[in-house]
């Protein structure tokens, strides 16, 4: 038989010798990755089932993100009981609160390689896919079950094959195209379903940009979202990991549910609408619309890439006096690199607040909460009712260069008008 990237992975992670859309099988979990919910539901959950250890605590990656600091009494109790959980039982990869960004940390410390089969109490876990390796979040009682086991079942997904060619043009990013894809299938379009890229588009496409569009794919309802391999992405790794890997391609005669084709050439700047990441208008529609607040950050579009470019506008100019401008970088380690290259002082001068890294802003949990009425362009993955602060607020999803072009202007802007 022949077989997409994702039957490969759950094949060789299984005892079955033959898989097939559709079927049910149970794989061997190479890594969990745990954050606050661990101390929500999770902890006491597992504890119910009375036993003294876990499956491996050499294979669970627990970090805290997205409430740092603790802002509320409610949350440090969460924290509390997160690290007393962690230290019971002997978890070896404990990355604390000052790491950042559980999607961005993990890969940074090259957890994430290709052919690994992931899973995370987060729905952006699909983000590892960038790696040539499949991740999927999963909810409370399944984290539960892989702390015991090891073990956790799968339905073998149909495989979309989206094929991509050329190259983004000045100003456009992977945001862009994404944002652009949902649009296209809409926020269900793609349920259960594995997105595997393909074409020489990907050959131009940075790793940040790769982990964009991967950490997007479940705003399209999908199960995986996986690219194939390359050197760009071996060198990467070389500078992360030592650990063995193989590579993982699909058969040439795979078989794919559909096939898209994406010129990204083609891609212009968009956004996403409030409040569904699938209400999609190209920047002519919305350009000129008042905001109060521009975000940049997330697990979604916090890294190098998004800071390098947002400064590349932001140089020399300032951030609306109308409105607020918050910037989070994704991790740690992006934050001490901005701060070597001088992105950090640019940002600080044109206005903008820069915070520690953390989830923060993205799920209005304590930084820039929004308060009634008011409209912020965001660099994030969803723009639901209420997300970011009170539920009469709006989010519009766009990229970094859009958000920082918005910020300048006070309004949406076409960061196409002012990119040099």
């Amino acid at each position: 038989m022949s077989y997409t990237i994702a039957e490969k992975i759950l094949k060789s992670h299984s005892t079955e010798n033959k898989v097939f859309p559709g079927q049910y099988i149970e794989a061997e979990i190479d890594l969990i990755m745990v954050h606050e919910q661990l101390g929500g539901r999770i902890h006491e959950e597992y504890e119910k089932l009375g036993l003294s250890e876990v499956w491996d605590p050499n294979r669970i990656f627990f970090i805290l993100d997205h409430w740092v600091p603790a802002p509320s009494v409610s949350a440090a109790q969460m924290h509390k009981d997160c690290r007393n959980f962690a230290k019971k039982y002997k978890f070896i990869h404990n990355m604390g609160m000052d790491k950042g960004i559980c999607h961005q940390v993990l890969p940074e410390l090259g957890f994430s390689r290709p052919g690994m089969l992931i899973v995370g109490s987060d729905s952006h876990t699909t983000t590892y896919g960038a790696f040539n390796c499949l991740s999927t979040g999963i909810g409370a009682t399944d984290v539960v079950m892989v702390f015991a086991t090891g073990l956790l079942w799968f339905k073998i997904p149909e495989s979309f094959k989206v094929n991509l060619s050329n190259e983004l043009g000045k100003a456009v990013m992977a945001k862009d195209f994404i944002l652009t894809f949902i649009g296209n299938i809409s926020t269900k379009g793609a349920l259960y379903k594995s997105l595997e890229f393909h074409g020489n588009g990907i050959e131009k496409l940075s790793i940040d940009s790769r982990m964009t569009i991967s950490n997007m794919v479940v705003e399209a309802g999908a199960k995986f979202g996986v690219f194939l391999p390359d050197r760009k992405l071996e060198y990467w790794l070389s500078k992360r990991t030592t650990i063995p890997y193989t590579l993982v391609k699909p058969d040439k005669d795979a078989e794919y549910e559909e096939v898209f084709e994406y010129n990204l050439s083609e891609i212009t700047p968009v956004v996403a609408k409030p409040s569904n990441p699938d209400n999609l208008a190209y920047i002519e529609e919305v350009e000129g619309l008042k905001i109060d607040q521009a975000f940049l950050g997330s697990c979604t579009n916090g890294r190098m890439e998004d800071l390098r470019i947002a400064a590349q506008i932001m140089k020399g100019n300032k951030v609306n006096s109308n409105i607020r401008m918050i910037i989070t970088p994704a991790s740690t380690e992006i934050y001490l690199r901005a701060l070597k290259e001088g992105l950090i002082e640019i940002f600080l001068k044109s206005g903008a607040i820069v915070t520690n890294s953390t989830c923060g802003a993205c799920i209005g949990g304590h930084l820039g909460v929004l308060g009634e009425n008011e409209i912020c362009i965001s660099s994030t993955n969803r723009n639901f009712t209420g997300r970011m602060g009170d539920p009469s607020s709006q989010i519009y999803l766009a990229s970094p260069a859009t958000v920082a072009a918005s910020a300048l202007a006070g309004k949406i802007a076409d960061p196409r008008e002012v990119y040099s």
